[in-house]
Order: structure tokens, then C-alpha cells, then sequence
């Protein structure tokens, strides 16, 4: 299939998707009803995923005509340890998507059947290494809420309509190895959930062009890593951009993140599985990574990227314990209790691995506020872990419209100075927002391999010359923007004005002379 053609396919997907989530929607508001559409979805991958799973081992063994969505639910039975073992999860036949669809115009009990089967499909991961993984993931799927109409009736014809537009999505089978699909459709629901959501929902999503801009930064030159990490996860889809710019198989040792929001941490782990992230390859932990870090006996992060939340308030130093955490003890000071930005940074700073590099997205303050922050930033530049700054264009992000920047972290650096980029006039505008198009991805990464001056672009500043600038990291405090203004030649334009007071002299006199003459015939 030509990319042409595979571009269409999506574009023409995405339309769909689109149309068939304001269709159901109703009078549900869509960023809550995000969770409908996409738990659904969800149910319709694992199903599938099981199926063709289990199909693929039985056909190799000889049972060429084996289709697991026909058994019994009493002969599957045999399967199920192997199978939760592998797989993390276990589907009865009976509760396959495809067969729950089949019997829901007719089941009268749809909402209850529905409630059993997620349940069911929770509980075979107890007591396995999975357990944690599934544990939770259909809460916010909630098939009895009132939201989905007054009745059980309006609530199952709801649920039937559901089933059926997500059982109709184009998304091709596990066969032809297109479960990609799922993948990038739960990517394009989530940023126009995002989209339409405004602040409530772009919180959770960072756009995908900046995602991968981040994930390529952190991994420039290598092409696999031992793990990667994002503290404040949101969806997952940071961490996924992973799996797109060094295949899933190059993450060796996996995806970690961590999210505090239950809702996003459940939409976390269900895009590990839409994505086709086995659940021994992943772990995303809830909680609040501040005050309550997970992960921490793991081996640092080769790679991290993250979209902090900006300038949120947490306990600072209204907790004693704090000042004395090996994360942030080391800059002596903690990041204001209003401001927790610069304190994501000295958390991500102390996971970084030393052949590491992580990519964080700030908010500018960050950059050059004085107090607490600038001393955090002494403390990073005098001991040479600030490896770059990159300014963003405003309008990328969905609930803001301020240009944000990139501060790349390194623990092992070839020199003592910190590169500037102003990308802040890369992009191109679609719709309603700016984006990052392949192109201006391509030019800041090609700056910071090259690590060299460019004009009004680039520049590499020793760290002592950014300390005589009170720790200003500011892009605009190293590099001028280009002046696009038109030069004027001051001697040239004296000159032409000379020429025209001169032949305008001459003219009047033409004139006057002209006058005279015709006043003395009169």
C-alpha cells in the first residue's frame, strides 16, 4: 500500500471515528464521554488480540479450521493459565466483543452482562503478575451512570448503539498485522477529545508532533535503550512515541511512567495495550510522583520525556521531609510551593541514567524567575546537567496559547555550555493551533547534533557566561531575532531626495516662467 493511499485510509478512518463519537455522544460532554468510546475500544482490541492469539497457536499445532470466538466456554477453560500467563488477561468465549455484540440488541440485561464481563476479564488477571496492569482499567467505563440515559432501556439502547459503531470501525484484523489501527485511532480520539475539552482535556495530552520531537532529542545517535520514563504520564502517549522512533523491541527493558489523575492513569495503561505493549513490558504506576515516587529501586532511565503539569502547587517546604529527599537535597533549596515545575526537574535529574537524556517541557518562567528557581538553576548549571534550551512556537499546545520550551538534561557532556535554539518561528498553522511539521522537526534536530552556532538560530554559551547573566536561561537572553525588516540606505534615499527638491526647483521655475509669459500677452 503506498503511503498516498494509507494516508487516505487514516484521514478517512479518523472522519469516521470522528462522526460515530458525536453520534453517541448526545447530551453526555465529551471529554467525559472519552471514556466510553475509548474503554470500548479497548474491549474490542483485547477481544480480538486474544482471539487471534490463541487461533495463531491452535492453527500451527494442525487445527487449520480453529476460530477460538466459536468454542465453548467450557472447552476454553483448558487454555486459560497459559494464556493469562502470556497474554496477562483471559476472555471466555461467550464474552468476546464480537459475541456480546451479536446478542445485545436482544439482551434486555445488556447493562448487567456488560458490567460481568469486564469484571470477568479484571479478575483472570488476580492473582498473576498482570494483576496490577488490568486492575481498574474498565471503572470509568460505567455502564449503569445516568449519563447514558434516564432508564436501563435508554442506557442499553445507548450501550447496543456503542457496540456497534466501535464493532464497525474499519480497523482490519490481527491477521494482516494492521493493529496499528487501534493504536492510531485512540491517538486521534484523544487529541480531539483534547481539542474539543480546551484546558480540561489538554492537560492530559501533549500533541504528537512535539512528542515525538522529545523522544528523538532524548535518543539522537543511539538506536535502542535499556528503559524509558515519563513522571507525569498522562495518556501514555510520550511514552509511546518510543515504541515509533525506535520500535517497541529497542525499549528493551520497557515503558515506565507515573500519573496522579485515576481517570488518565487508567487511559495510560489501556494505550500500552491498544498499542500492542505486552504487560511485562510496561508499567505505569498511580500516584503522585512529588510526594510519593514509584520506581524508585529500578535502574535509572536511559531516555525520559515529559509535559509536566505547569506551575501547579504541591507541599514544598510546608513539608519538612522534603528538604532532606536525595531528589531535590542537592540544589539546597526546594521549588516554590506554588510554582512545583523546576521540582518535576530535580525528580526527573535524579532517574536520569548517565548515559542519559531527558527532554522536559517548561513553561518560560522557569527559564529566568529569581528566588527558589534561580537557585535550583545554579545548581544545575554549575554542575553541567543543562544541555540545551529550546524555545517552542506559541499555539501548540490544546488550553494554552503561551510558546513553551524544551530543557534537555545530561549527566554526561563533552562540554561546559549550554545550546540556545530559538524554534519559536517553526511551524506551520492548521486549523485553529500551530503545529511542528517534519521539516521544522528536522531543522531543531539538526542543531542540536551539529551543536555549533547559527545565525539568529543557534548558540552554544559557556556556563560561566550564562552564571555573569544571573543564571538566565532564557533563549531571548543569548539569541536576537533576525531583523526581517527592510534595510534602508540612508545615503542612497538623501541622495534621490536631493535629486527630487532639485528637479522640483527646476520645475517651479519652469512654471513661473510659464506664468509670466502668459500674463505679459494679456
Amino acid at each position: 500500500m503506498s503511503p498516498a493511499t494509507k494516508e487516505a485510509q487514516r484521514a478517512e478512518l479518523h472522519k469516521t471515528i470522528w462522526r460515530i463519537a458525536n453520534d453517541l455522544r448526545g447530551s453526555v460532554d465529551g471529554w467525559d464521554f472519552k471514556s466510553y468510546v475509548l474503554g470500548m475500544l479497548f474491549y474490542r482490541f483485547i477481544s480480538e488480540n486474544l482471539t487471534a492469539y490463541i487461533n495463531l497457536g491452535e492453527r500451527s499445532a494442525g487445527k487449520s479450521a480453529f476460530n477460538y470466538a466459536q468454542l465453548s466456554d467450557a472447552d476454553a477453560e483448558f487454555g486459560r493459565r497459559e494464556t493469562v500467563a502470556e497474554k496477562g488477561f483471559y476472555i471466555l468465549p461467550s464474552e468476546l466483543f464480537t459475541n456480546v455484540r451479536k446478542c445485545a440488541p436482544k439482551d434486555e440485561n445488556l447493562n448487567e452482562t456488560l458490567e460481568r464481563v469486564f469484571k470477568n476479564i479484571e479478575g483472570s488477571a488476580v492473582g498473576a503478575d498482570s494483576e496490577d496492569d488490568l486492575k481498574g482499567l474498565f471503572d470509568d467505563l460505567d455502564v449503569n451512570s445516568g449519563k447514558l440515559g434516564a432508564t436501563v432501556a435508554k442506557r442499553n439502547e445507548r450501550l447496543v448503539k456503542l457496540l456497534d459503531a466501535i464493532g464497525d470501525l474499519p480497523l482490519g484484523n490481527f491477521d494482516d498485522h494492521t493493529i496499528d489501527l487501534f493504536g492510531d485511532a485512540y491517538e486521534y480520539l484523544m487529541q480531539m477529545y483534547a481539542s474539543s475539552a480546551g484546558k480540561s482535556g489538554g492537560e492530559f495530552y501533549t500533541p504528537q508532533e512535539v512528542s515525538e520531537l522529545l523522544a528523538r532529542i532524548t535518543v539522537l545517535g543511539k538506536t535502542e535503550v535499556n528503559k524509558v520514563y515519563d513522571p507525569a504520564c498522562g495518556s501514555g502517549s510520550l511514552l509511546l512515541k518510543f515504541a515509533k522512533v525506535l520500535g517497541k523491541e529497542n525499549v528493551r527493558r520497557g515503558f515506565f511512567g507515573q500519573e496522579i489523575n485515576l481517570t488518565t492513569y487508567n487511559l495510560a495503561r489501556i494505550n500500552m495495550f491498544l498499542h500492542d505493549i505486552n504487560y511485562e513490558s510496561f508499567d505505569i504506576a498511580h500516584g503522585d510522583t512529588l510526594i510519593d515516587p514509584a520506581h524508585w529501586d529500578d535502574e535509572p532511565f536511559e531516555a525520559i520525556v515529559s509535559n509536566p503539569p505547569y506551575s501547579i502547587n504541591w507541599e514544598g517546604d510546608s513539608n519538612p521531609l522534603l528538604i532532606n529527599d536525595p531528589r531535590f537535597a542537592p540544589a539546597g533549596v526546594l521549588a516554590p510551593k506554588s510554582k512545583a515545575d523546576l521540582a518535576f526537574t530535580m525528580h526527573i535529574l535524579s532517574r536520569l541514567a548517565v548515559n542519559g537524556t531527558a527532554a522536559i517541557v517548561e513553561f518560560p518562567g522557569v527559564l529566568y524567575r529569581g528566588g527558589a528557581e534561580a537557585k535550583i538553576r545554579k545548581y544545575l548549571i554549575d554542575n553541567n546537567y543543562v544541555d540545551a534550551v529550546i524555545q517552542l512556537p506559541p499555539d501548540l499546545f490544546f488550553g494554552t496559547t503561551i510558546g513553551t520550551c524544551i530543557i534537555v538534561l545530561k549527566k554526561s557532556k563533552a562540554d561546559n555550555s549550554i545550546l540556545f535554539i530559538d524554534a519559536s518561528a517553526e511551524f506551520v498553522h492548521m486549523g485553529n493551533k500551530n503545529k511542528l511539521s517534519t521539516a521544522n522537526q528536522e531543522r531543531v534536530l539538526d542543531a542540536f547534533s551539529e551543536r555549533e552556532d547559527i545565525d539568529f538560530f543557534a548558540r552554544l554559551v559557556p556556563n560561566t557566561e550564562i552564571a555573569e547573566n544571573g543564571y538566565n536561561i532564557g533563549v531571548s537572553a543569548y539569541l536576537e531575532p533576525e531583523d526581517t525588516r527592510e534595510v534602508i540606505d540612508i545615503a542612497s534615499l538623501n541622495t534621490k531626495i536631493a535629486q527630487i527638491v532639485a528637479r522640483q526647483s527646476e520645475l517651479r521655475t519652469q512654471i513661473d516662467a510659464l506664468v509670466a509669459e502668459l500674463e505679459g500677452d494679456l
